[in-house]
């Protein structure tokens, strides 16, 4: 059977476990951060469309971290399967090599790498973006729904709102708004209820049945009033002049030199820059580490857990010191060498091993072979 199709046939294996996989981590891990805002639609009146909307922008995030795990943990599971079936000794013995052998696997982690380093590259800064706007858009338009019951809210600098209830009709009861804003003049105001309304001025609440206290030069005044408009301008004013984070920024944006920025913060968003370059090759270097690790030394069924144990450990190491080095490359920039340096070591040195290293299927002694 020549290398081509064992190639063909082993990627083919690899497939359906890797989308299993991937969809099932994806799943999970989005119906986890997807609780998160469950709240806003049972108790705070947010609608399943807009639930659905941000929950989905959260998915490009997801899956550039996932897939390249995703694929890790397919590699292990066919290459073991082969493994443990004598079907890797077999095609051994029909001459092929080790590299042969893995070369099945590098279509995948091929594939992964494209679509990593699309989602790193546009799909996970525009997610972002959108997800942010999203927030902000709720904030400034729907306002209530972003307070919490029974808490301080601190929606801006200065200014505290206090919610005693939210009724399902997403009526307030019991509302207390202290803005503080201005040294020189402090207002404070309750109400028995607070409904938002939308005018062509922009989102307002209607208070009603409530007390409007005021000091101005340590005079207080009180002002009764049965409805009373108050402008929640203190929401829309922080998000106008909102700036773009680093997950939100094109890569291009990221190694721009904008001249205005200190250091810690440049160098935070070079870090991120280089994070995104650098992880998708790890849909390389953690399949091939692992390949490298399995189908190296000799045939032995006994001793494969130790083999899984040993690149389960491999494995976590890797991701931990790459994580590591971005971490600590905002405050030592001179690791962006250390960390492109490293996956380069992870990925040519197990196509060293996979090339070059001595055949994995024990052979007999010559002259036991001779006598036989």
């Amino acid at each position: 059977m020549s290398s081509r199709l064992i190639s063909r046939y082993i990627a083919g294996l690899l497939l359906w476990p890797s989308l299993l996989i991937a969809f099932s981590l994806t799943g999970i891990v989005w119906l986890m951060q997807a609780l998160r805002f469950v709240d806003f639609i049972i108790n705070r009146g947010l609608s399943v469309g807009d639930f659905l909307y941000l929950t989905m922008l959260i998915l490009p995030s997801l899956l550039n971290m996932i897939l390249p795990i995703a694929l890790l943990i397919a590699v292990i599971f066919v290459y073991h399967k082969l493994y443990a079936e004598s079907e890797l000794a077999a095609m051994q013995a029909s001459g092929l090599s080790r590299w042969q052998l893995a070369r099945g696997a590098l279509w995948g982690c091929a594939v992964v790498l494209l679509i990593t380093y699309a989602h790193t590259l546009y799909l996970l800064p525009t997610a972002n973006r959108k997800f942010k706007d999203m927030k902000e858009f709720l904030k400034d338009n729907y306002a209530s729904i972003l307070l919490q019951e029974q808490v301080f809210n601190h929606p801006a600098d200065g200014v505290t709102v206090f919610i005693r209830q939210r009724l399902e009709d997403g009526k307030l009861q019991g509302i207390l708004v202290h803005d503080n804003r201005n040294p020189e003049v402090t207002v404070t105001m309750m109400a028995d209820e607070a409904t938002l309304t939308q005018t062509a001025a922009g989102s307002r609440f209607l208070l009603t049945h409530g007390i409007r206290q005021e000091m101005r030069n340590r005079q207080i005044t009180w002002l009764n009033f049965d409805r009373y408009t108050l402008d929640i301008r203190f929401f829309t004013q922080k998000s106008m002049q909102r700036e773009r984070g680093e997950s939100e920024q094109y890569i291009s944006e990221l190694f721009h030199d904008g001249g205005n920025d200190d250091v810690l913060q440049r160098n935070k968003r070079y870090a991120e820059g280089h994070q995104r370059i650098l992880w998708p090759w790890f849909s390389f270097a953690l399949p091939l580490v692992a390949m490298a690790l399995l189908i190296s030394g000799e045939f032995n069924r006994r001793g494969m857990w130790k083999r899984l144990a040993v690149i389960a450990g491999a494995s976590l190491a890797q991701l931990l010191a790459f994580f590591g080095l971005i971490n600590l490359m905002v405050k030592t920039p001179f690791l962006v060498v250390v960390s492109y340096g490293f996956v380069l070591v992870l990925i040519v040195g197990s196509i060293i091993i996979l090339t070059r290293a001595h055949l994995w299927v024990k052979q007999p002694p010559e002259h036991m072979a001779c006598e036989g």
